[in-house]
């Protein structure tokens, strides 16, 4: 099995951590509205901004996890279950959230298993969806058919660097663009208070 298909992106969105931070205001005040009491994060990239909507909102916040990789690689074609949302979803007002909606099939997944297990209401909310997605999110931060580069992702360490991740680099030079240092989050460097020597 190869990486996603990325030929449907058109262009590209890189996404900083303050564009993150404004979209989960804004998914919070939509589950605000919703009277949300509990927080189901999709991991990975769900967790991210599920963590910060519960924050947001002072709520409890369970992780599930579904995924079509292993150890970062595309393996399955449908998504598998590894982490199940709690028994206590149960009669609660749950909030799923994830990075993005495709297809839709997580979200579906999560949102079908929360109900089986007795929960009051279940509404979901993503950062992004692509338009071919965009039917199956109650709330979405923003539409878009572009390859999103999300802060927390698009950078991996490699032999002591940090590069563009190359599953990310191999989907920009289809579309022509050069994955180059700009790229990169633009953070200081910090040397630590305690830790290895580098």
């Amino acid at each position: 099995m190869t990486s996603y298909n990325y030929a449907s992106r058109q262009g590209v969105m890189p996404v900083s951590w303050n564009d993150f931070h404004a979209i989960c205001k804004a998914l919070a005040v939509a589950a605000a509205t919703w009277r949300t009491e509990l927080v189901l994060a999709v991991g990975r990239g769900g967790y991210y901004p599920g963590s910060l909507v519960a924050h947001m909102l002072q709520l409890e916040i369970y992780p599930v996890r579904l995924s079509r990789r292993v150890n970062d690689i595309v393996t399955f074609t449908d998504p598998h279950w590894i982490v199940e949302p709690p028994a206590s979803v149960h009669g609660q007002r749950v909030l799923i959230v994830d990075e993005m909606c495709s297809s839709g099939q997580t979200l579906t997944m999560v949102k079908t298993r929360a109900d089986e297990l007795g929960a009051a209401e279940t509404r979901t909310a993503v950062l992004f969806a692509h338009t071919w997605g965009a039917s199956v999110p109650d709330a979405i931060g923003l539409i878009t058919d572009a390859l999103v580069l999300n802060p927390w992702d698009r950078e991996i360490l490699r032999n002591g660097s940090f590069i563009v991740h190359p599953e990310y680099a191999e989907a920009l030079r289809r579309q022509g663009v050069e994955s180059t240092a700009d790229l990169l989050i633009a953070a200081p460097a910090i040397t630590l208070a305690r830790g290895p020597a580098t």
